[in-house]
């Protein structure tokens, strides 16, 4: 009898066991109406690196400056960064995609994708660096005068220069420009869209000099050595020379630096800047 109602109060409690379970609704987790939203799951997005070799062409951006980057006789592009950028394309084993941009809007034309990365002698400024990424530098590059014999003859100086009775022209949106506006605060600086531009107005008497980077003065100096000198004997800037991507990157990022070191290792990158910018033998090709 005592074996027979153990049983029943067993049974009695097995079902007001699943009775309860049953009703009970799932178990929600407690919001706390002050905590943060959740952040939204980051879009799925791989490298530019990636892209490039799906693609099979990687897309370079530059402006034209010699002799990083210029026409040929026939109008196709050649110089320093030309080479440059077709031999980072051979590495990749990709075809290479060259998209002239005016100088000014070349950060903008990158951050919206026109093209992959800027191959254009551009200097690392902290400025752009809040807007794009450098890699390792590839090269150094200073700045340095160019100025008129015959209405700035005897200035030897920047000192020469900087005086409210100058006037200096620069490329716009360049290190030059910089350059110019922190060396040569007195001076009135006139800004142009395009480097020939400055060198019109210096070849034509209406600026006295023009700033820009190196070899650019010394080559006009040069060509125009009955109408130009050089005031410095030295650049009065050294500045790093790097390729510029989107932020974010950095498997791109990576390989450029590794690309820097290795090519930079073997000779290539220093044989084939001297090429350019310390001899004249390319100058046939443009004339």
């Amino acid at each position: 009898m005592k074996r027979i109602r153990i049983l029943a109060i067993a049974s009695l409690f097995i079902l007001l066991a699943s009775a309860f379970g049953c009703s009970q609704e799932p178990i929600q987790k407690k919001t706390d109406k002050n905590a943060p939203a959740a952040t939204a799951a980051a879009p799925e997005s791989g490298s530019q690196l990636d892209a490039i070799l799906k693609r099979g062409t990687i897309r370079v951006g530059f402006d034209t400056f010699k002799p990083w980057a210029m026409k040929d006789k026939n109008g196709e592009y050649i110089g320093f960064e030309i080479e440059v950028a077709r031999k980072i394309a051979e590495d990749m084993g990709v075809k290479v995609e060259f998209v002239p941009t005016k100088w000014s809007g070349i950060i903008p034309a990158l951050l919206t994708g026109k093209f992959d990365i800027i191959i254009g002698g551009m200097s690392v400024t902290p400025q752009r660096n809040l807007k794009v990424n450098f890699s390792l530098p590839y090269e150094y590059s200073g700045m340095s005068i160019v100025a008129s014999r015959k209405i700035a003859e005897g200035r030897a100086s920047i000192e020469d220069f900087n005086n409210p009775g100058t006037t200096i022209a620069v490329r716009l949106g360049t290190t030059a420009a910089e350059a110019a506006k922190n060396f040569l605060p007195k001076a009135k600086i006139l800004f142009f869209d395009e480097e020939s531009q400055t060198i019109q107005e210096l070849l034509n008497e209406r600026v006295h000099a023009v700033v820009a980077s190196n070899p650019l003065p010394l080559n006009l100096s040069k060509e125009y050595a009955d109408q130009l000198y050089l005031p410095l004997k030295d650049d009065f800037t050294r500045e790093p020379i790097a390729f510029a991507v989107k932020k974010g990157d950095p498997d791109f990022l990576n390989w450029l630096n590794n690309w820097v070191r290795v090519t930079m290792s073997k000779g290539w990158l220093q044989n084939r800047y001297e090429y350019w910018f310390f001899t004249n033998e390319w100058e046939n090709q443009i004339q």
